[in-house]
């Protein structure tokens, strides 16, 4: 299988390339070139399956470069019971909501406790090994932007693996607590992590300018090194991802949730949209889906492009309580009209262009009904994210974090206003730990505690919700990491975090 750019599809790279470099060097994004499919047999015998070997299914049909052991060294190595506690990374949770059921697939059992644990425990597995069939004998540099979740993620994945490099920037004010405490007390003699003044778009536009630098390119290229990415424009970070869609509607089978052959709904808490794309991958390849259900906070750029065809970044951007989702431009969103428009490149780019000097774009009315044929967006304002964290609880004396809340509330209006009651799985992305001052506000319990350890406290305390080991061990925990700059000085944090001295 070969992969495309979606600016260039004449560019054709197969999977160990994509995987090492990132990004194509025309700034679009590495596509597969088509879907290999999943026929109604594969799917019956996946139902008996664990979800290591329903990855190992899904990954080979699209790594085909990779060895069948390659794949499987892969898999077997990322999720342990060690790391994720059981057999099975992503389990389902059933609740009933204001009278509805809802599926949540949790999907924050890692180290990390968060769902980007799901893709960056085996990225580091596929980049080794993705380096040595196409890196050339470089050490690989991972430059990351992230709102939270995928800095940590990628640090914990990375920390430490030979001849790699890696390199978080965080928005200084746009994280949790608790987030930054993660990532700036983060072990390993490879990493490096650096806050901006600016948010998370801010970030990411200057990681993906540095990532297209022709010139910075070729000092790396002296010094042996070579750019790559744990953010989800790598494809390498998108495809496990589209794995626990597919062993979700499994246990929903296998739970008697759903019947065998029948439609789910899939909602996602969306921010840069990898998540919810991975879930229209998994549709693509033949899962059963009827519609996927969009969830934004606030920042709700993406309920509004799905409601009319219009993207517009060009609004207020809003701090919320749930950070991850604090994001005007959504850079998987580029994948999906690349393939909702027919791999047409060119009309890919011309939207990516116009985003990037006007701010904004319209689709044609032929993408436009493709994407609300099978695409709903709504948005939970802040009060309404506290109010679904508030209700679960006292319903169902079970606890989320705010951006699964986002999903719950926006999947809970879905329902109310369509009536649609086909069998719904939502994706809980975060503990709640991770989120303790919101959550624990959420809940209304009095005083709130000024350290944020001592809220995680209180939080076990009022719900006896275990607290994961990997937040309680941060207690005490030194920082390493204290540096801001601005978006402006990236580039040279990079060269210097990296030891190369380009002046002369």
């Amino acid at each position: 299988m070969f992969y495309n750019s979606t600016q260039d599809k004449t560019k054709a790279v197969l999977s160990a390339q994509a995987i090492a470099q990132g990004i194509s060097q025309d700034g679009g994004l590495f596509v597969p070139e088509s879907f290999p499919q999943i026929t109604e047999e594969e799917l019956k015998a996946m139902l008996s399956m664990s979800y290591q070997d329903r990855a190992k299914c899904i990954i080979a049909k699209y790594l085909t470069d990779f060895t069948e052991e390659e794949i499987a060294d892969c898999v077997d190595s990322a999720y342990t019971v060690e790391k994720f506690g059981s057999e099975n990374p992503a389990p389902l949770a059933t609740v009933d909501f204001n009278g509805a059921e809802l599926n949540l697939l949790e999907l924050w059992h890692g180290p990390t406790c968060a769902f980007k644990d799901m893709a960056l425990q085996i990225l580091p597995h596929f980049l080794t090994k993705s380096l040595q069939k196409a890196g050339g004998g470089k050490d690989a540099v991972i430059l990351v932007a992230t709102s939270g979740d995928t800095g940590k993620a990628a640090l914990e994945g990375f920390k430490d693996v030979d001849h790699t490099k890696i390199i978080v920037f965080y928005p200084v004010n746009g994280v949790s607590a608790m987030q930054k405490h993660q990532m700036n007390t983060q072990e390993g003699d490879n990493v490096y992590v650096c806050a901006i003044r600016g948010n998370f778009d801010d970030a990411q536009t200057a990681v993906k300018k540095i990532f297209t630098d022709t010139d910075t390119q070729a000092v790396l290229k002296e010094h042996n090194m070579m750019f790559s990415s744990a953010n989800s424009i790598n494809w390498g970070r998108l495809l496990p991802q589209i794995v626990y869609y597919v062993s979700a509607y499994c246990d929903m089978v296998n739970k008697g949730k759903v019947a065998f052959g029948d439609k789910i709904n899939i909602t996602v808490p969306t921010g840069n949209f990898g998540n919810i794309l991975a879930g229209y991958y998994a549709y693509q390849m033949g899962l059963p889906v009827k519609k996927f259900i969009c969830a934004s906070n606030s920042n709700n750029v993406l309920t509004d492009f799905i409601r009319t065809g219009v993207y517009n970044k060009n609004r207020d951007f809003y701090t919320t309580v749930s950070p991850s989702m604090d994001i005007l431009v959504s850079s998987n969103l580029e994948r999906l009209l690349y393939c909702m428009s027919g791999n047409n490149d060119v009309e890919t780019k011309g939207y990516m262009d116009l985003l990037k000097s006007e701010g904004m774009y319209t689709v044609s009315a032929p993408l436009q009904d493709k994407l609300q044929s099978m695409f709903w967006g709504g948005y939970a304002d802040e009060n309404a994210t506290e109010r679904t964290i508030h209700d679960l609880f006292l319903q169902q004396h079970y606890l989320c974090d705010t951006h699964t809340a986002v999903a719950v509330s926006v999947c809970d209006a879905y329902i109310r206003e369509t009536g649609d009651n086909t069998p719904v799985v939502i994706a809980s992305t975060a503990s709640p730990y991770k989120f303790s001052k919101a959550v624990l506000g959420a809940l209304d319990q009095g005083e709130m505690p000024e350290s944020e350890f001592d809220m995680v406290e209180q939080l076990h305390e009022i719900t006896g919700a275990e607290v994961p080991a990997p937040l309680a061990s941060l207690r005490g925990k030194q920082t390493r990491f204290s540096d801001v700059t601005d978006k402006e000085d990236m580039q040279s944090v990079v060269l210097g975090a990296l030891g190369i001295n380009t002046n002369p």
